[in-house]
């Protein structure tokens, strides 16, 4: 008898190796259709990370719905419209009330806050999903609640990084999170640990293999100064964190933006000389020195820009970061 549930249970386990239960079609709309792009640091349960993360894909057919597991709000753009704000939503979300043309569309999601699960999308019977064709760069963009958007009308859809990464055509991530410091320290989370993380909390390494920066643009200190970090730390922190992430990213463009409330200028100077000066030639220092104007590009006194604000920064730093990654 043991000998017969042995054979059993192995029968059992090689047809449940041959045949995965997680398998999925090209085209189906499931979570692992590869026809879909998770842009951002995405964990196995199809769960963006960090905010910014965002979905992509093109579908036949003249409706698409999505299915979300409980309450969540979300932005979704179709066919490269304004993105549409669902709040609250949950179970098939019906995103084509109004059933489009005929034809080939394009559809991204982006995880506001709530349940973060994509679980895959419904389309017209014989209708399938289609390869969006993405780019093959993509900007990381590193910081605090500036660079997550904190403030702004979208949060992170309308954050400068997010803005950039739209107009040059290039996939984009914001590592970044409110209230982050770059160097850890009581109450404050360091991003030069953070950051190598998969996500913006927790200690589970990101798996860098999964994609490689063109660049990555760095706007941190803000917050540093108000938890009593010394410029010598500060300094030396930021020239490890140039250094870990050029070990992690040997070929990206690594830009180090100088804060828009002034915030340790001269030691992020001086830890992009340093990597210059190892002989590191693909490290800049972004000056924003009137990028900027109070009282009109601010939404508050504590350098969160407003939409517009944000827009001029992705304006500055468009013709910086283009030629860098290969774009005119």
């Amino acid at each position: 008898m043991k000998k017969i549930v042995a054979v059993i249970l192995a029968a059992v386990t090689l047809t449940a190796t041959a045949h995965p239960a997680t398998a999925a079609a090209p085209g189906d709309g499931s979570p692992a259709d590869p026809n879909i792009t998770y842009v951002g640091r995405w964990d196995g349960a199809h769960v963006p990370q960090w905010t910014g993360g965002y979905l992509v894909t093109k579908f036949t057919g003249t409706t698409v719905k999505l299915k979300q597991r409980n309450a969540v709000n979300m932005y979704v753009s179709i066919d490269g419209r304004p993105d549409v704000f669902y709040l609250g939503v949950s179970g098939t979300v019906d995103l084509t009330p109004t059933p489009l043309a005929a034809g080939t569309h394009t559809l991204r999601v982006n995880y506001r806050s709530g349940d973060c699960v994509f679980q895959g999308l419904l389309l017209d019977p014989g209708a399938r999903t289609v390869d969006a064709g993405t780019s093959t760069r993509l900007v990381e963009f590193v910081g605090d609640s500036i660079t997550a958007g904190s403030l702004s009308s979208k949060l992170a859809v309308t954050a400068y990084g997010w803005v950039l990464g739209e107009r040059l055509g290039v996939r984009h991530t914001q590592i970044a999170r409110a209230g982050y410091c770059l160097v850890a320290q009581s109450g404050c989370v360091g991003q030069s640990g953070q950051f190598f993380d998969l996500g913006s909390t927790g200690t589970t390494p990101w798996d860098f293999t999964r994609y490689q920066a063109s660049a990555v643009v760095i706007n941190l200190g803000t917050n540093d100064i108000g938890h009593g970090v010394t410029g010598a730390t500060f300094q030396t922190a930021y020239t490890n964190f140039l250094r870990g992430i050029r070990a992690k990213y040997p070929n990206a463009a690594l830009f180090a933006m100088e804060t828009f409330k002034k915030r340790y200028v001269a030691e992020t100077k001086a830890a992009v000389a340093a990597l210059n000066g190892s002989g590191d030639a693909n490290v800049h220092y972004i000056s924003t020195e009137g990028w900027l104007t109070d009282n009109v590009d601010y939404a508050d006194g504590n350098g969160h820009p407003n939409d517009a604000g944000h827009v001029k920064v992705a304006n500055r730093l468009a013709p910086i970061v283009a030629p860098k990654i290969g774009l005119s």
